[in-house]
């Protein structure tokens, strides 16, 4: 926990304690079902939680803004941004049944209500949103064609709407043709922990 005072000083009370709740609701749902590996739920903070959180170095979201998480897994980013941002809108969809599970019981627990939990898969969403975050699901261009559709045309943040992703290692052949439009910052200008060192936010206005 300690980890994301570090980066994130000013939490309200509220905030401090949903985050501090994280580390026990997640062991206690990872014994029932496996979701994060073994090896990384003791790493809980750095690399999923604070992972997630680097996105709010890039943005800081206006409230009322609606953003859609894709393949959420565990709940991330969609979770820790939904604390960090408790006027905005999350929708966390995955197409696993079981993933889906925890995170509905993870939200409940944190009384999180600005977030919607869906089993779905990203080409079936027909809502529109400001933007669509993800963490790693597939290769960029595929995740682009998933979710082009689903980014509103009408922009109220300092950023123009469309997709933020976190992905890490080489991505220069995979960005190759939107080379002219996207945005790469380099998470470890924000986090200094060598987990982070080839780790990215990658950003495109849709």
């Amino acid at each position: 926990m300690e980890i994301i005072l570090k980066y994130f000083p000013e939490l309200t009370e509220k905030q401090n304690r949903q985050f501090h709740q994280l580390q026990e609701l997640y062991e206690e749902w990872n014994n029932k079902i496996n979701v994060i590996s073994r090896k990384d739920i003791d790493q809980l903070y750095e690399r999923h939680v604070l992972h997630s959180l680097a996105i709010a170095k890039i943005i800081q979201f206006k409230p009322n803004t609606e953003i859609l998480d894709v393949g959420t897994g565990g709940g991330f980013p969609g979770i820790p941004l939904a604390i960090l941002f408790p006027e905005c809108d999350f929708h966390l969809v995955d197409s696993i049944g079981k993933k889906i599970k925890v995170v509905k019981e993870v939200s409940a627990a944190l009384g999180l209500e600005n977030i919607r939990v869906e089993q779905i898969k990203a080409e079936k969403i027909k809502n529109t949103y400001d933007f669509i975050v993800s963490r790693a699901v597939t290769a960029f261009p595929i995740f682009y064609n998933w979710v082009r559709k689903n980014v509103k045309q009408e922009s109220q943040n300092k950023l123009q709407n469309g997709i933020l992703y976190l992905k890490g290692g080489n991505l220069h052949k995979e960005l190759k043709k939107f080379e002219s439009r996207i945005s790469s910052f380099e998470i470890s200008e924000f986090f200094t922990e060598s987990f982070f060192e080839t780790k990215k936010v990658i950003y495109l206005p849709i």
